[in-house]
């Protein structure tokens, strides 16, 4: 599930993408449009700017802004750098691995390759979305056409 700090840095995300190019805005702005806590968004936009998705500037006329274009920020290192990596439990994370406690043979359970493609699937769309597209489509994004339920015979 989506932290409300993933969640927070998305909307302070697309609200930087919906400047002017070369404009900055400053925290308490970012804050009062989004209704996120200063100080929560002053730790969440720190993260990003150390991990190069921000840049930051003092002084008048400073404030932050996206550290490249909107385009070639992707949403699932957004989210892996403020909510860690992306499978649900840890025996199926790629970067966090972990065995559970309880499972005498990882490569036979169950569960874990469940949860490995579950996380395969979160991967794909969040790596291949775009802060662009993010903005866009006002967050609707498919990487892949939708699932259809399966119709019974009464509905067909």
């Amino acid at each position: 599930m989506l932290t409300k700090k993933g969640k927070y840095g998305l909307k302070a995300l697309v609200d930087l993408a919906q400047l002017n190019p070369g404009e900055t805005a400053f925290i308490t702005e970012i804050a009062t449009r989004n209704n996120i806590p200063k100080k929560f968004l002053d730790a969440i936009l720190l993260e990003l700017r150390n991990a190069g998705i921000l840049r930051s500037k003092k002084g008048p006329g400073g404030g932050y802004s996206l550290s490249r274009p909107a385009s070639e920020i992707h949403i699932g290192q957004v989210i892996r750098t403020l909510d860690g990596p992306l499978a649900p439990i840890r025996c199926a994370s790629r970067t966090a691995f972990e065995v559970c406690d309880d499972c005498a043979d990882p490569e036979r359970c169950e569960v874990r390759r469940s949860m490995t493609d579950v996380r395969d699937a979160i991967a794909s769309i969040l790596d291949n979305m775009t802060l662009e597209q993010f903005v866009e489509n006002d967050g609707n994004f498919s990487a892949a056409p939708t699932a259809r339920a399966p119709q019974s015979a009464h509905t067909a």
